[in-house]
């Protein structure tokens, strides 16, 4: 399934920095980035549970904002994107 995940980390306050590069590097580790603060991840259920608890982990509930779009496996006709970036399918290999 795919599922988008938006997060604001707070880094005006001490430890954000630190928390804010945790977050995007979890997030790297499941997806791709397709902006600043949001990542694409093609994940089954139990990854998905993993990816979820991590992220939870590293916020400060307090300060932080983390929030989960669960997009399922049928996302292809829920998603445009118009820009600069192109298109690719998440299935598909990628060599980088």
């Amino acid at each position: 399934m795919l599922v988008l995940i938006t997060y604001d980390v707070n880094v005006t306050k001490a430890g954000g920095g630190a928390r804010l590069r945790k977050v995007a590097k979890t997030c790297e580790n499941y997806g791709i980035r397709v902006q600043n603060s949001v990542f694409e991840c093609n994940v089954d259920a139990s990854q998905a549970a993993l990816l979820k608890a991590s992220l939870l982990d590293i916020m400060d509930k307090d300060l932080d904002s983390i929030r989960f779009y669960y997009l399922g496996n049928n996302y292809k006709n829920k998603i445009e994107h118009y820009g600069i970036h192109s298109n690719f399918d998440m299935k598909e290999t990628i060599i980088l």
